[in-house]
């Protein structure tokens, strides 16, 4: 696969952080360094397997981690007086905490972003007023990147080990893979990304899937949402970056 996707617009390593402490419950000022650690070396393999370009930051963290890791399996100093030793951890942890500060305040700003873009200063008629109240009832979470490359490695695991008795030579392009998306979104409002992956026939063709998924979402031509924190992603077209059909 030669295809390589630049992903300006998703998430750091201190965020996958957060979001594995945030998906297994963990407490952040006691976190389980040996399991946090395996599972960010899984998505980073992930990430790898799909060539995307920002693996290099998420490396460096990985390093971070084994080290506290390597340090945390070191037994006690016995010189040292009790409560002296600082624990490997409290560096990671005030970054966590301070990162962690930073996204809510950018959170709550665009928020109000958000809530100032809904007001209307001008007069709608009844029907567009009947129709954003419709709209308004449903509130949906923007699905990330660790949450799109979490559905990818579950679907992965749903495929069984091929067999081959004969060798077809398939070839899957992402263009082609945007067209069948952006095809299924004309005949229905929003679909499951599950749905999707369930549509391919092999792993390949299913990676393909999820790098044109990428695509779509870095082109503003989609949005990939939940209606709760984790749960199943849905994906839609983008109606603010879509051209209005001619009268």
């Amino acid at each position: 696969m030669t295809y390589k996707l630049k992903l300006d617009v998703f998430e750091g390593p201190l965020d996958l952080l957060l979001y594995l402490i945030k998906k297994d419950d963990i407490d952040i000022t006691d976190i389980p360094i040996a399991e946090v650690t395996d599972q960010y070396l899984q998505y980073i393999e992930m990430m790898k397997i799909l060539d995307l370009n920002v693996v290099g930051d998420f490396l460096v963290m990985a390093a971070t981690l084994m080290h506290i890791k390597s340090k945390m399996l070191l037994p006690p100093d016995p010189n040292a007086e009790e409560g002296e030793e600082e624990d490997p951890r409290d560096e990671l942890v005030r970054r966590l905490h301070e990162y962690k500060k930073f996204k809510e305040v950018a959170g709550v700003l665009k928020t109000r972003e958000e809530d100032r873009q809904d007001l209307f200063p001008r007069v709608v008629d009844e029907q567009t007023t009947e129709k954003l109240k419709e709209d308004s009832k449903e509130i949906y979470f923007e699905a990330n990147l660790f949450d799109l490359i979490n559905a990818l490695s579950d679907a992965l695991k749903k495929v069984p080990e091929e067999v081959i008795h004969e060798i077809i030579q398939e070839e899957f392009t992402i263009e082609q893979k945007i067209h069948d998306i952006l095809h299924c979104l004309l005949e229905q409002d929003s679909t499951k990304l599950k749905t999707v992956f369930e549509k391919a026939r092999n792993k390949v063709e299913m990676i393909v899937t999820f790098l044109a998924v990428l695509e779509l979402i870095r082109l503003k031509e989609i949005k990939a949402v939940q209606k709760n924190v984790f749960g199943d992603i849905e994906i839609l077209r983008n109606k603010d970056n879509m051209v209005p059909a001619d009268n």
